[in-house]
């Protein structure tokens, strides 16, 4: 029976040390595992995590979904030294019209300007481009097709020349002729949008697709270098672009004279540049020279931005589709976060870009 014990005896001691070693074991892990920890040496100043924000887009806001505004602004010569607000558009597209001359149709969203002008009567035409951006268009009067346009295509907008009144004012202290000196605030247009109960909010996309995040096009098939960029609409008007390497926009030009904002008396400037050529022609029996466009189909242009030209098609299903941009490989363009100037110049006019 003692032999018996004795057995039992050691093989408690057994288990015992056994025991031991496999706690000892457990420990040794779990200080192996957390030897980072226990001895890593303490920081005084430890690096935060570096957290990416989202570069919000800075021509428009995204998440407004308030009406553009489109405003004719005048181009002729006499007059163009007193222009205002082109700069504040997001997107400004240039026509022809009778005479050789050229139109603005500035498109603003948002915007809050105490002086928009000189403000010039309407073209059938426009309109297609105030229709694919939604817009309630402003204008002094207009050509019959434009103002029969209006009427039958239900377009809301505020004419100085038959519902001006309070909407609109007069610079006559301007040295031009009475109908260079109509002009408008966004102000006064809101006012107008108020008074006739117009919609105030769409549910249209952009016209464009905008970029905030590096936009290489010397990437893009065709790429070329765009450091001018000289536009022709007639013997009367040229538009040119020089590129500012350093603000990474391009100066604008008209008749190689600086393009100057009458009040703000700095040079206005374009982010984005998208030129292509539509044929254009006079009207039958008009005594003006009023123009019609052919703009509803497709062709081939340019997009021209940070010092690069690439080559693109449009396409305009209707009057109120919108126009759409793509690469040569069809996809759709993405702009440079800025302002836009769509330059529709006439068909078999001469297009220069160049170092």
């Amino acid at each position: 029976m003692k032999k018996v014990k004795t057995k039992k005896k050691k093989m408690k001691k057994s288990i015992k040390i056994l025991i031991v070693i496999v706690l000892l074991l457990v420990i040794g892990s779990v200080v192996l595992l957390n030897k980072n920890k226990l001895f890593k040496p303490k920081e005084n100043n430890p690096t935060p995590p570096v957290v990416e924000t989202k570069k919000e887009l800075q021509v428009v806001d995204v998440n407004s979904n308030s009406r553009p505004i489109a405003v004719m602004i005048n181009n002729i010569g006499v007059a163009r030294k007193y222009q205002s607000g082109l700069q504040d558009a997001y997107l400004v597209y240039e026509i022809i019209v009778e005479g050789g001359i050229t139109r603005f149709m500035a498109v603003f969203k948002d915007a809050n300007l105490d002086s928009i002008g000189s403000i010039r009567s309407s073209r059938a035409y426009f309109l297609d481009y105030a229709l694919e951006n939604d817009a309630i268009y402003v204008h002094w009067g207009g050509s019959p097709g434009a103002l029969s346009n209006i009427s039958s295509l239900g377009v809301n907008n505020l004419d100085g020349h038959s519902n001006g009144g309070p909407y609109f004012f007069r610079k006559t202290e301007l040295p031009v002729p009475l109908e260079h000196t109509g002009f408008t605030s966004t102000k006064l247009i809101n006012s107008g949008i108020d008074h006739f109960k117009y919609r105030k909010t769409t549910s249209k996309d952009l016209l464009l697709n905008y970029t905030t995040e590096e936009n290489d096009l010397s990437k893009i098939e065709g790429a070329e270098v765009a450091n001018y960029v000289e536009i022709p609409y007639s013997t009367y008007i040229t538009t040119s672009y020089k590129y500012d390497s350093a603000n990474k926009v391009y100066k604008r030009y008209v008749n190689s004279e600086e393009h100057i904002d009458y009040v703000t008396k700095k040079q206005y400037t374009a982010k984005n540049i998208i030129t292509y050529q539509i044929y254009n022609d006079t009207i039958n029996d008009d005594d003006k020279g009023r123009q019609e466009l052919k703009n509803i189909g497709n062709g081939k242009g340019y997009y021209i931005s940070e010092g690069y030209a690439v080559p693109i098609t449009w396409e305009k299903k209707s009057r109120s589709a919108q126009t759409v941009y793509k690469y040569l490989n069809g996809e759709e363009i993405n702009v440079n976060d800025g302002n836009t100037f769509i330059q529709i110049q006439p068909s078999g006019k001469n297009l220069t870009i160049s170092e």
